[in-house]
């Protein structure tokens, strides 16, 4: 009885989430069905889901045959992958430098990092482009990765989680004698997984999406992301075809869904243990 009575009380809750979920879900559930759809049905007055004519061959089929979809999808695991993997290389040693380490001038380095916050990508994009062009390294996978190594955002959100574990946890390994970097690798990050997790999907929507930095820096078909491909996709053969083009995204964006559903328990986990500490 007392579990019927909760259930009733959280029910208007969680209908209105529900609905809202269900609403924000709406763009990528009308795209999946555009990309199963002729284009004289996608634009018609009354709005069905369910295509009169299958057309799913037709639309996914002009995609795999006119662009290297493989080739797109390779070069975002490679950009998202190599960013990522030097984001926690440097955010993790200093994220814990400013949460369990005492030095001079501590709270200013972290006030400056709050403050990198506030910097959009697109301020440093043309010294960026000027120095990768100076040295010859524009339309490389370097030029695609390179200016996103260090995220102020994963230093952040790596010193708030490290605020919550406990001291005795890095005193118990400090008296066996393990050194600082020793402990960030081998004690704090093992217990750290929830908030990578979660840094992680941020960092792999955000630049398996981002448009602007490889849309300056990638020429052609050879470093071009998947945002990027499907950019090239309209510009050169879809045109006006909106189910391929719906297609098309639906390909690049599989991955991300997959990706995020497959990691969402953790995701969770992450964002709610990270909390605000000071």
């Amino acid at each position: 009885m007392p579990e019927r009575t909760s259930l009733l009380r959280d029910l208007p809750r969680l209908l209105f989430l529900a609905a809202a979920g269900l609403l924000m879900l709406m763009p990528y559930i009308w795209m999946a069905a555009a990309s199963l759809k002729p284009l004289d049905e996608i634009f018609r007055a009354s709005l069905s889901l369910w295509p009169e004519r299958f057309f799913a061959v037709e639309n996914y089929g002009k995609v795999f045959a006119r662009i290297p979809v493989g080739l797109y999808l390779w070069n975002g695991v490679v950009v998202c992958g190599g960013i990522l993997l030097f984001q926690v290389l440097f955010a993790v040693p200093a994220g814990y430098a400013l949460a369990k380490l005492r030095f001079r001038g501590r709270e200013l380095v972290f006030g400056a990092v709050m403050l990198g916050l506030l910097v959009p990508p697109h301020v440093p994009a043309l010294p960026l482009y000027v120095a990768f062009s100076q040295v010859g390294l524009l339309n490389t996978y370097t030029a695609l990765i390179a200016p996103f190594t260090i995220s102020v955002f994963a230093i952040f959100l790596f010193r708030q989680f490290f605020k919550s574990l406990p001291d005795d946890l890095i005193h118990a390994a400090r008296l066996d004698g393990m050194s600082e970097m020793a402990i960030v690798w081998r004690v704090v990050l093992p217990n750290a997984w929830p908030a990578a997790t979660a840094f992680a999907i941020f960092s792999v929507v955000a630049h398996w999406n981002d448009l602007f930095w490889p849309l300056i820096i990638a020429n052609g078909d050879s470093h071009a992301t998947p945002a990027l491909g499907v950019l090239f996709f309209r510009s050169a053969e879809a045109g006006d075809d909106f189910g391929a083009l719906m297609a098309a995204a639906m390909i690049m964006t599989a991955p991300l869904v997959i990706a995020f559903l497959l990691a969402q328990r953790r995701f969770v986990e992450g964002i709610a243990s990270t909390g605000l500490k000071g």
